[in-house]
């Protein structure tokens, strides 16, 4: 069914972050930090594959996330769901399912047998594809994923998180460059104000956490020289 009921994006973002919290999908960790994809150290962690075992939960973020979609790009704006290998197919099938779209999925690289596809169900050329992922970092990942969207003919402007870090400056335009608008519902900015609000770490914790997202490249630089 499609959520009717819209939020104000703000309230959105604030009740996002609570429920990351709740289910403990947000880890800081300022003495033994976490080790990122790309092997630089970062205090905070968030784990939204965790969202798909708690079903109330789930749900209502898949409205939120659907109804932002919705309200930014417009209710007729796609005709395809895809989700992005492997993070993003629940959330894509969830999604897809609310706005009465088929759903389809991207692997990161071709199977390498049978069809050696990419693309898994039916995308044909000409849709209109909205992308739909976990998170986003620096929006790299994302273009891959796009660009296999669009060898099919069809094409790919959007794509939708639940969870945007909005610490790199450099997001925006990677995107924008690349002709892809990014729609999320929360960032590390929300997380941290509602754990403040409900002191859910101590304040040691939280000001380290604040220092690394005000500049996270010299706070991984400071720990690798270390």
């Amino acid at each position: 069914m499609i959520p009717t009921s819209y939020p104000a994006a703000e309230e959105i973002a604030r009740l996002t972050a609570a429920m990351l919290l709740d289910i403990e999908a947000v880890n800081f960790n300022t003495r033994e930090p976490y080790t990122l994809a790309s092997g630089l150290p970062s205090p905070s962690y968030i784990d939204c594959r965790k969202l798909i075992s708690f079903p109330r939960i789930r749900a209502t973020l898949m409205d939120f996330l659907t109804m932002t979609v919705m309200r930014n790009a417009g209710l007729e704006a796609f005709d395809n769901v895809a989700g992005g290998e492997t993070a993003g197919i629940p959330f894509a099938a969830l999604v897809a399912e609310r706005m009465e779209l088929p759903m389809t999925y991207v692997r990161k690289k071709p199977k390498g047998y049978g069809r050696n596809a990419r693309i898994e169900g039916a995308m044909s050329e000409g849709q209109r594809v909205l992308l739909v992922e976990d998170l986003t970092t620096d929006g790299g990942s994302k273009l891959s994923f796009v660009d296999a969207i669009r060898e099919t003919g069809a094409s790919c402007g959007h794509t939708a998180v639940i969870f945007y870090y909005d610490i790199f400056p450099e997001t925006p335009k990677t995107l924008a460059d690349h002709g892809v608008e990014l729609h999320h519902l929360c960032t590390w900015w929300d997380v941290l104000a509602e754990a403040r609000r409900r002191e859910a770490f101590d304040a040691e914790t939280l000001a380290e956490v604040e220092s690394f997202l005000n500049d996270p490249r010299a706070w991984q630089a400071a720990r690798a020289q270390g």
